[in-house]
């Protein structure tokens, strides 16, 4: 039975797919990128390993699923946990403690995304879309004249946007390269510099 699950269309599945990107996660996260290896991936998903070589070239494309899943997650609850600017600075600090559980995906991510700035890299186009989602979503997060009256005067909502997302990835970068430094706060103190609250109350 377990070589029938293997083989055939049932092999290529989403859900088999799904199966093979989570337990590269979790090898990634326990043995970093270097040491996890596709036969390990495989084993870990319950199937051969040529059989994950059906679904997945190499372990570049795995680790691109592994963090667009990743994303994907977080987009997600990030929706349903903000729905007002109270709740972004709460949310981010959950978000980071998060992150910070699992240090050598935060490592992989960064690596990633430097590299993915070539042109030519296999995760390019999914960079860029993923930014320009990024910034699109949290401008248009600024629409409402009550989230627009908190905005610091003479900030836009697309420079907001861009600000936001370079603060949060640098300060998680500074973290991966030393652990003992703490960024929730940053995080939260950048969000006070960004929202006027005295604003708010006039």
């Amino acid at each position: 039975m377990g070589q029938a699950k293997a083989r055939g269309p049932y092999a290529k599945t989403p859900a088999r797919r799904t199966e093979i990107v989570r337990a590269a996660r979790d090898s990634f996260a326990e043995n970093g990128y270097a040491k996890a290896s596709l036969r390990d991936i495989a084993e870990r998903a319950g199937i051969t390993h040529a059989g994950l070589l059906h679904h997945f070239r190499n372990k570049d494309e795995l680790l691109a699923e592994v963090l667009a899943e990743r994303d994907a997650e977080e987009w997600q609850q990030g929706l349903e946990a903000v729905d007002s600017l109270d709740q972004l600075t709460p949310y981010l600090g959950e978000l980071i403690r998060h992150h910070q559980k699992a240090p050598e995906l935060m490592r992989l991510w960064i690596e990633l995304a430097a590299a993915a700035a070539r042109p030519d890299h296999p995760a390019h186009a999914y960079f860029v879309e993923r930014y320009a989602r990024g910034r699109t979503q949290f401008a248009e997060g600024l629409d409402s004249e009550a989230a627009r009256s908190r905005l610091r005067e003479g900030v836009s909502p697309e420079s907001a946007a861009v600000l936001f997302h370079a603060v949060l990835n640098g300060l998680q970068l500074q973290w991966v390269l030393d652990q003992d430094l703490d960024i929730v706060g940053p995080v939260t103190d950048f969000v006070r510099l960004l929202f006027d609250h005295d604003r708010a109350d006039q």
